[in-house]
This record gives C-alpha cells, sequence and structure tokens, in this order.
C-alpha cells in the first residue's frame, strides 16, 4: 500500500471498526466456541480463530468471503514450514529456523488430531470434510502467524493471559520494515494505523510486526530484510554452548566437574536452561544479565564461587563487569576467552563461512540467479554471522 498523498506523522491513515475484525467472537460460531472454550485449550491459544476460519471458509453465504478473496493463495506460502526438509536444512542450518520449524510441526500434528478435528468431526454441520484437512490446518497456522493482530494487554493486565489474535482487514496487507513509517493503534471502537514519520506521496507505508530479527521475519513471515536494513536483527548463542565452551577449556576431570555444579547453581538461579539462548543484536545484548551472571560464575575461582554459594545476592555490580557491546573489550581474560570460544563453536554450526556469504552477497548477477528461498535464507545467515564475527573482533 503507497500514500495517495504526502501524510505527516501523527496522521489517521486509516481506521478499521471493530465490526470488521475476524476473531474467534465475531465469526458466526462465535457463540460455540465462547461455550466450548474449555475443550479448545491448546499450547499456541490459536485454536479458537483458525476454527472460526475453517468454519467461514466452507460457509457459503459467509461475510468474509470478500476477504478471503484478497488473501494469499494458500497454497504458495514461503514460510520455511512448507519447505522440503532438505532445502530447509540446507539453507538454514545453524541459524536456529530449522529447530524451530521442527517444534511447529509437531506442535501443529498434535493440536489438529487432538483438539481440532475431534471438534469438527463433533459439530459434521459446521465443517464440511473438505477442510477437515491437517494440511489445510497448517496452511491456516502460517497465515495466522504471518497476518494476524495481538491486541497488547493494558499494564494493569500483565498477568493475564495474552489476548487472542485477531485478523484485521486491510492492515494485514502492509509490509514491515525495521525503520517502519506507521503503526496500529487500538481504542475501544476501532483499529487505527498512524503515521509514525513522514511518509511523502507514492511512498510506501511500513508497518511494524514488533523488533523481529531476521531468522524470526523467515520463520513466521516467510522473507528477511537485506543486510544491513534490519537494525533489529540478532544471533544467538545457545546456552548449552557456553557451557560445551567452558568443559572443552578444562584442565582435568576434577574441573569439568567443578563446570557441571557451577551450571546446576546457575540452572537453580533460572539463569540457563538447556534448550536457551543468549540474544546478541548489533549494539546491545538483550540477555545481558544472564549472559554476565554465566560468564561470571563459569570463570571465577573455587574460593570465590565458595563465598557465591555462601552469600546471599550478589553484592554491587561493577561497572567493569558490565556486559555491553563496547565494554567488551574490557572484560576480564577469561570472560572475552570463554565468549570468544562460544562465539567460534556456534560458528560451526553453520555449512558455510563468512567469506562465502560475503562473495554471495556481492556478485549481483549470482545473487539475482539465486532463488528467492536461497536469497532470504543468504540475508538470515550472514546477517547472524556479521553480529557473531564482530564479537569475534571485540573478544580478540
Amino acid at each position: 500500500m503507497v500514500a495517495r498523498e504526502s501524510v505527516q506523522a501523527g496522521e489517521l491513515l486509516f481506521a478499521v471498526p471493530r465490526a470488521a475484525l475476524l476473531s474467534q467472537h465475531t465469526c458466526s460460531i462465535g457463540g460455540l466456541l465462547e461455550r466450548e472454550r474449555g475443550a479448545l485449550q491448546s499450547q499456541s491459544g490459536w485454536v479458537p480463530l483458525l476454527l472460526a476460519l475453517l468454519h467461514e471458509l466452507q460457509a457459503p453465504a459467509s461475510p468474509w468471503s470478500p476477504y478471503f478473496a484478497l488473501w494469499p493463495e494458500l497454497g504458495r506460502l514461503e514460510h520455511p514450514m512448507f519447505w522440503p526438509e532438505g532445502e530447509r536444512r540446507r539453507l538454514l542450518q545453524g541459524t536456529g529456523v530449522p529447530e524451530a520449524v521442527e517444534k511447529d510441526l509437531a506442535n501443529i500434528r498434535s493440536e489438529y488430531h487432538s483438539v481440532v478435528l475431534p471438534f469438527m468431526e463433533a459439530h459434521p454441520d459446521l465443517f464440511s470434510p473438505r477442510v477437515r484437512s491437517l494440511e489445510l490446518y497448517q496452511q491456516l497456522v502460517a497465515l495466522v502467524m504471518a497476518y494476524s493482530f495481538q491486541e497488547p494487554l493494558e499494564e494493569e493486565d500483565d498477568e493475564k493471559e495474552p489476548n487472542p489474535p485477531l485478523m484485521v482487514p486491510a492492515a494485514d496487507i502492509l509490509n514491515h520494515v525495521a525503520d517502519h513509517n506507521a503503526n496500529l493503534e487500538y481504542s475501544p471502537n476501532c483499529l487505527r494505523m498512524v503515521a509514525t514519520q513522514p511518509i511523502p506521496k507514492g511512498h510506501e507505508i511500513f508497518n511494524t510486526y514488533g523488533q523481529m530479527a531476521n531468522w524470526q521475519l523467515i520463520h513466521m513471515y516467510g522473507f528477511a530484510e537485506p543486510y544491513p536494513d534490519n537494525t533489529d536483527d540478532t544471533a544467538d548463542i545457545q546456552m548449552v554452548t557456553v557451557r560445551e565452551a567452558a568443559l572443552q577449556g578444562a584442565k582435568d576431570e576434577a574441573e569439568r566437574l567443578q563446570l557441571c555444579e557451577r551450571w546446576d547453581y546457575l540452572c537453580k538461579l533460572e539463569m540457563v536452561g538447556e534448550e536457551g539462548a543468549f540474544v546478541i543484536g548489533r549494539e546491545e545484548v538483550l540477555t545481558e544479565e544472564e549472559l554476565t551472571t554465566t560468564l561470571k560464575v563459569l570463570c571465577m575461582s573455587a574460593e570465590e564461587f565458595r563465598e557465591l554459594k555462601e552469600q546471599d545476592g550478589w553484592g554491587d555490580k561493577r561497572e567493569e563487569d558490565s556486559l555491553t557491546i563496547t565494554n567488551i573489550p574490557r572484560l576480564k581474560e577469561s570472560w572475552r576467552q570463554l565468549l570468544r570460544n562460544s562465539v567460534l563453536l556456534t560458528l560451526q554450526a553453520y555449512a558455510t563461512d563468512l567469506k562465502a556469504e560475503q562473495d554471495l552477497l556481492g556478485n549481483k548477477d549470482i545473487y539475482s540467479k539465486l532463488s528467492w528461498r536461497e536469497q532470504q535464507a543468504l540475508q538470515v545467515r550472514y546477517g547472524q554471522k556479521m553480529i557473531l564475527h564482530q564479537l569475534l573482533e571485540l573478544t580478540g
């Protein structure tokens, strides 16, 4: 969508009345979904909306038919969950996306067979046989992942369950960039798309899907921003990778046992976990407390660790222990070495090195001949590797 005339920051671009939103409450079977809410509980929390979509898609007189006509072709969605497994692993190895997709697919299969299909079979008058399909359900999950909105909770409601997803016609056709020029605002009667910066006539209107790294964008939406446009890009260092790097540096079995004890201590503090990751951005460490604490505990002397377990709390944080990007060169040598070794192990998970990516991006002819998937995956890998190589320089 482009601006038909010049727009100033703060101007209303368009509004969508709440009556025009498609949700589990506004669909024609909203009453039934509400009555059977207890039976529709799932890990995603999306089942009621997905059932609403399945029903409305095959309802002959659905008021949402004109909206569905604007949807992308479901069979041509570009989420990695629809890529062949071999291609997904070949292009995205090391990025974290293949593992996230495998979890998604397992959850979708479980949710469909344990919750969705039994509900549809219990209401055959509302769901024709043609929508009782795992393939269609997976496509709708991807559509909701990419096109739905979730109204934020009020500050006083932070401990409540998140609001269910909504389909918002018009708003869902806007593309995303980190440097967006519009944002969706929620009010009692409507949702308002408002300009966040001046938009010249004829320029595209970009919404924001949130602060999304490229691996999250390709995972949830099927695209990535070209380097270096995504200022929200990040690279992950798996928490267990830091443990592995520490264990590889141990001199003997006694030191390895001490490191395992310290890791268990960090787990009890809920600073680390088997499936967690330390998240590094271009200009900040997003998990600064967790990574600082982990480096500190794994690198301290045996006497310091004994004192730590005996004392209540950490005491005052020293400025030289601050794990900001700019402060990394001033960290203790043992911290920098462990962080560096962790980065090197992380880089080994990729199938290609940074130079190979640079050669592809630097040759326009070769890059233009890559498939869409190859181009998007390349942007994901390259952005992550640039952040990791920046860490290598800072810890060198």
